[in-house]
């Protein structure tokens, strides 16, 4: 791949080879960060990548520097090469393999040592068989541990492969002094260790499942019409622009715009919503999503990676591979950690052997013992672990994390503020009343309203024929429509001329309402609904009232989240009467209604110079800046991009639900983060000085410091259940 010189100010991502625990991805960000023109670098272990955001910098000197340290670095390109998940699976199967050839030539050297045959013929095969697991098997500990020294570092492997290539040093020159040797001590360690790595990778490969099986979602072909016939082609080789045919049963094969055909679409995988969606010409389909019914044909409009299923999973990959600030700990921790230990092993032994005067064997065992049980890997898991289940579940329930930030800043959220139209309504309007003056038919008064308003396009127009419909009321246009902007509308029903619109307008025409009916329209808009009055033989007939309805879950929603102890405000640019009905509605104390923008932001600003700790929700182009103050901006992922994109947390189904999911899922993913931390240092913090004292010999520091790491991503995974 030829690399070009990067322009000015940009971020890079790469992928980057080699690393084996967090002191190696400190290592790799330390020699980023060091090269000129790099602003910031950001290496993250978990997902073997590095973000560096450059000024100037050339990606080949880059690449360059992280090779003299040891490690690979190349260009990451979206689309190609294996993802995060199929990287961790195929390191799974490689450290499966390695582990049993491993366990396979450990296991009679542990039997021979065990059964006390000491023999010549039973210590020298000791000793080829341990060189086959130590320098065979686990060659790669002490290929980094020399590089680690080349550049006067060491990382986790220089624990492994000075503790192991002590054992088997002081083995070799005992086998020949004729003392006793511990050659199964090296091959055991080994060993085991090499059984905690696969069982991480394969741990880590199951935490990312949910981006495999989002990905194995999309469609393999496409029929593409070429005239009148059809072509079936691979999904990669639809364009924008193209037709696709798309069957009764089939998978849509990429985003577009129904042509022709009506149907109703499964888009459960995108929602979570179990209905299918109805589709007519016009209407916007997604890729991956499933045609229940009739023939369709749909213009390509976003493909590969532009859409809506490559979008969710790029994003649930750039959560996994990003890094919390608790995370930044760890890594400093890790970047002493090791020199530390290694002087600490070497302390052990000369206090053993100089200062208690145990024997050269004994003191070798006890610094041995310090080398292994130090090793932190459980601290470097630790984090990215439980972020990559977390942002992993949350993706499989509808919520995408667009950032590790999201799991501390949740944990601190108290005020929840809502935007209305679009996030606590259904952001369209509805037919919700019908009232017929006093003699009058309430079917018949619908029925002319309604075929009145077929003849208008306006969206209210549009919810009176639709309500109309779903009532049972057949609907054909009335002749001679006119329609007076802003006012109302005419046509004749009948032989009728009917007027229908706001009742000033009626009562400009010399039609007035009656006292009931203006009782009645009164309290309709008390409620924030839109009132019009139908008229016609020089009186009015009655009143039909559309409005923005609440979203199913709304209001049992904000009740949960007030149980919660956390405060809830309704901001939007609605009018004050119909923000107000909707809160009270809602249970909503606090209400700012008619704001612009940046009065939005304005309040979330105002909030947190109290000290608040805000997460904003909202929909539309207008609720982007309040989502970018706030401390945790929730984006509902049926509104525009602008507003999906300034949210750090995005609902995909628009379900208000998912509000009180999403941060549950958060601090809970948290405090899995938090109990992991806690459980890896004062796992160290305690086996050290056991190591030291000689309360843990070489074999079993290195079972329990596996065993720590796997716990780690044990209690991580438990949040697949979550």
């Amino acid at each position: 791949m030829a690399i070009t010189p990067v322009e000015t100010t940009q971020a890079l991502r790469f992928d980057v080879q080699g690393m084996t625990c967090a002191t190696c991805a400190a290592r790799v960000q330390k020699t980023l960060q060091k090269q000129d023109g790099v602003q910031l670098a950001a290496v993250n272990f978990a997902a073997g990548q590095a973000t560096v955001v450059v000024d100037g910098a050339e990606a080949e000197a880059l690449m360059a520097a992280v090779t003299n340290i040891g490690f690979g670095l190349t260009p990451h390109v979206e689309g190609e090469g294996p993802s995060v998940a199929e990287r961790h699976q195929e390191a799974a199967r490689k450290g499966k393999r390695r582990f049993i050839g491993s366990a396979l030539v450990t296991l009679p050297v542990f039997i021979l040592a065990m059964s006390g045959v000491d023999a010549t013929w039973s210590r020298v095969l000791q000793a080829v068989l341990t060189a086959v697991v130590v320098f065979g098997f686990g060659a790669r500990f002490h290929v980094i541990a020399a590089q680690r020294l080349k550049n006067l570092d060491a990382n986790m492997d220089t624990l492994v492969s000075v503790g192991t290539l002590t054992a088997v040093l002081y083995s070799t020159w005992a086998l020949f002094a004729g003392q006793h040797i511990y050659f199964e001590t090296g091959a055991v360690i080994v060993t085991l260790i090499l059984l905690g790595r696969w069982l991480e990778a394969r741990a880590k490969g199951r935490a990312t499942d949910a981006l495999g099986r989002l990905a194995a979602l999309s469609a393999k072909e496409a029929r593409v019409l070429d005239g009148d016939k059809e072509h079936t082609v691979p999904i990669e080789a639809v364009l924008p622009g193209h037709h696709m045919v798309v069957r009764a049963g089939e998978k849509i094969p990429t985003d577009g715009k129904v042509l022709e055909g009506r149907s109703s679409v499964d888009e459960s995988m995108l929602t979570g919503e179990s209905l299918p969606v109805d589709k007519t010409p016009g209407d916007e389909v997604f890729g991956a999503t499933v045609n229940r019914e009739g023939r369709l044909v749909v213009e390509a409009t976003q493909v590969g990676q532009d859409t809506a299923l490559s979008r969710i999973v790029r994003l649930v990959e750039d959560a996994q591979a990003k890094k919390a600030p608790v995370e930044h700990l760890v890594d400093r921790v890790a970047s002493v950690f090791v020199p530390a230990v290694i002087a600490l092993a070497i302390i052990t032994f000369l206090g053993w052997y100089l200062g208690a005067d145990a024997p050269l064997a004994e003191a070798i065992q006890r610094a041995v013992a310090v080398l292994i049980i130090a090793c932190p890997c459980a601290l470097g898991l630790a984090t990215p672990t439980a972020i990559m289940v977390g942002s992993g579940r949350g993706a499989e329930r509808g919520v995408l994390f667009r950032g590790a930030e999201v799991f501390e800043r949740a944990r601190h959220v108290d005020v929840l503020v809502f935007d209305k139209t679009g996030t606590l309504t259904k952001g369209e309007m509805a037919l919700v009343d019908v009232v017929a003056a006093e003699g009058e038919d309430e079917a018949a008064l619908l029925s002319r309203v309604a075929r009145v308003e077929a003849g208008s396009s306006h969206p209210i127009a549009q919810a009176v024929v639709a309500g109309a419909r779903a009532r049972g009321v057949e609907v054909t246009p009335a002749e001679g429509f006119v329609d007076h902007a802003g006012r109302g509308v005419v046509g004749e029903v009948d032989g009728a001329e009917v007027r229908v619109g706001r009742p000033a307008w009626l009562a400009e025409a010399g039609v007035a309402l009656p006292d009931a009916l203006t009782e009645r329209q009164a309290a309709l808009e008390a409620e924030g609904k839109t009132v019009f009055a139908a008229a016609w033989g020089g009186q009015v007939r009655g009143l039909v009232a559309v409005a923005d309805t609440l979203r199913d879950t709304a209001e049992a929603t904000v009740q949960a989240l007030l149980r919660d102890g956390l405060e809830v405000a309704l901001v939007t640019g609605d009018n004050r009467r119909t923000a107000e009905a909707i809160a009270a509605r809602l249970g909503i104390k606090e209400v700012i209604s008619e704001t612009l923008p940046e009065d939005k932001a304005a309040y979330v600003a105002r909030r947190q110079a109290e000290g608040r700790k805000v997460a904003f929700v909202g929909d539309g182009i207008n609720d982007a800046p309040a989502l970018t103050q706030a401390d945790l901006g929730v984006a509902i992922g049926t509104g525009t991009d602008v507003a999906v994109e300034a949210g750090q947390v995005v609902l995909v189904s628009g379900d208000p639900a998912l509000v009180r999911d999403g941060l549950a899922l958060a601090r809970r993913t948290f405090r899995t983060i938090a109990q992991n931390l806690f459980w890896a240092f004062f796992y160290n913090v305690l086996a050290i000085p056991l190591a030291a004292l000689g309360f843990l010999n070489p074999m079993i520091a290195a079972g329990a410091m596996a065993f720590s790491s796997v716990t780690v991503v044990s209690n991580s995974l438990r949040l697949r259940r979550a």
